[in-house]
């Protein structure tokens, strides 16, 4: 069934309603949206000026969100936009990785619990310090580690991700899967110099 794209209904709120929804339903995001922000350009000043730049953006732009919908995942659609059009292009991060073989594997609507990744909450990550996952991560290729902000940090669902990445469903899973195993991939390096037994059921394939 193919997807078409949704065009948002313009409100009109008075200045006075501007203002009103922009501090009940944006400021309450401003941490989140700054560990976006930061975990994207890991420089602090960056960080600042991307979420600055963002919720500006999120005023002049406010009639076209709906009061009571989910204005995180709106606000996190509007800074990852920023941070690749503007942030992106003076970074010294690495070129956008081509996704176009993994994506024509995985465009069915499959469960996602068929691709049997790991969840970074439950296994990954146990007994590894807080320093060495924040490292591994900051390491992985920015879309790499943009799924995984958004999924295992963030929390939100596959569909909402892909609402913000403006990508499919089947694509937000591959591209997390890859992601995932790149990640786990790194911790045992990490867990390895730690003095881990990498072979461990903790940090095994399977």
């Amino acid at each position: 069934m193919s997807e078409q794209e949704e065009i948002p209904t313009l409100q009109t709120y008075s200045e006075t309603e501007k203002h009103r929804v922009f501090e009940k339903e944006f400021m309450p995001h401003i941490d989140s949206m700054y560990n976006f922000a930061f975990r994207l350009t890991n420089d602090e000043d960056d960080a600042n000026d991307l979420v600055q730049d963002t919720y500006l953006k999120a005023f002049r732009f406010i009639n076209s969100f709906e009061e009571g919908t989910n204005a995180k995942a709106w606000l996190f659609r509007i800074l990852k936009n920023s941070f690749i059009n503007d942030f992106r292009k003076k970074s010294k991060e690495p070129s956008k990785v081509d996704y176009q073989d993994v994506e024509t594997t995985y465009n069915s609507e499959e469960d996602a619990e068929t691709t049997q990744t790991v969840d970074l909450r439950a296994e990954t990550v146990q007994d590894l310090i807080g320093d060495e996952i924040a490292n591994a991560l900051n390491s992985l290729p920015v879309d790499f580690r943009t799924v995984i902000i958004l999924c295992d940090i963030e929390g939100f669902t596959y569909e909402e991700m892909a609402k913000i990445l403006d990508i499919p469903i089947g694509t937000v899973r591959s591209r997390l899967h890859r992601a995932r195993m790149l990640l786990k991939e790194k911790l045992k390096s990490y867990a390895k110099n730690l003095g881990y037994d990498v072979n461990a059921d903790t940090l095994a394939e399977n």
